[in-house]
């Protein structure tokens, strides 16, 4: 239910232990003990420690701020990735893609939480806010709530009624009061966010798995300041996957969508089928999990490397056929 240094708390048949966790201390971050883990634990002894966890059915994970290019388990077993976005600032549609990919490749559902809607003056200024985010997940429902008046919380609470759910977002996106709000009672501390920005403070400080009284559990996280992709291809292209579908079309298999002839999201971006800031959007995840990738996989280091060279090479040419001219060796 909890993790912190050395120690964590678990949910047994006769109640919640504190136990060691010094067996499952590996090297690798990313084979560490978490938050929603099915942990193997002494039966007896003082003190307990787990020995074992069981293996993950989802885990979701993000890169971290080290160069080292390492990943971070966030939560696992989770059945939903709920993305809290607080319309009391400015619509953040690339974070929230980001966000999204991450929770496609966690093999989570995700699901879009635009919390504070009771800001939003009008319905159909809210209307146009659902609908921008729509467009930016495709198969993704997205839910407006106010935990202050209560809209669309039992809609969302029966949502998660059936499973396991992650709680994402940045700080002052709303989370804990959201989290607050399905439990029916204040046991996360809240506080407001700023009013300069709406940026909030990092009130929660641990992952906690909570029970929810209408069924299914809830991991709160704090707020993400970074959200790092790590190795998150497939989620990337089922965010875009519109992008991916045209992409079937173009005349090359190895289509970069940049300036290739017969390419058919080019065609889809001039004739205003697909907006530019998606495709712009699409690059940039690719590029940015290309990197983390190939700072862990020799082969696609190697790949990428022949991809700039040939990339390089043909600028080149273009620029020297452009001023008549030819260089030799």
């Amino acid at each position: 239910m909890r993790v912190d240094r050395g120690q964590c708390d678990v949910v047994t048949a006769g109640g919640l232990v504190r136990v060691d966790t010094e067996f499952v201390t590996p090297n690798d971050p990313l084979r560490v003990i978490c938050t929603g883990d099915w942990a193997v634990v002494d039966a007896g002894g003082d003190p307990r420690y787990v020995r074992e966890y069981l293996p993950r059915r989802t885990a979701f994970v993000r890169s971290t701020s080290s160069k080292r290019s390492e990943g971070q388990i966030l939560a696992a077993n989770v059945d939903f990735a709920i993305i809290a976005v607080s319309l009391a600032v400015e619509l953040d549609l690339g974070r929230i893609e980001r966000f999204l990919a991450l929770a496609w490749e966690s093999g989570a559902q995700p699901l879009v939480v635009l919390t504070k809607a009771d800001l939003v003056p009008d319905a159909t200024g809210l209307g146009y806010l659902v609908q921008d985010v729509e467009t930016a997940a495709p198969g993704v429902q997205v839910l407006p709530v106010s935990a202050t008046d209560g809209d669309g919380l039992d809609v969302l609470g029966a949502l998660v009624s059936g499973g396991t759910s992650v709680l994402l977002g940045q700080s002052g996106a709303g989370k804990s009061t959201l989290a607050n709000a399905l439990l029916g009672e204040d046991v996360l501390t809240v506080q407001a966010a700023r009013d300069v920005d709406g940026k909030g403070r990092h009130t929660t400080t641990t992952r906690n798995l909570l029970v929810l009284p209408g069924g299914g559990v809830l991991i709160d996280t704090p707020g993400l300041r970074g959200v790092g992709l790590f190795d998150a291809g497939s989620g990337v292209g089922q965010v875009f996957a519109e992008i991916e579908e045209l992409a079937r079309d173009c005349r090359f298999l190895d289509c970069a969508h940049v300036a290739e002839p017969g390419c058919a999201v080019l065609a889809a971006l001039d004739s205003g089928e697909l907006p530019e800031r998606r495709l712009e959007s699409y690059r940039k995840l690719l590029r940015e999990n290309q990197r983390i990738v190939a700072k862990t996989d020799a082969r696609v280091r190697s790949e990428l490397r022949k991809e700039w060279k040939r990339r390089g090479a043909e600028g080149r040419a273009a620029m020297e056929a452009k001023r008549g001219t030819r260089a030799w060796r």
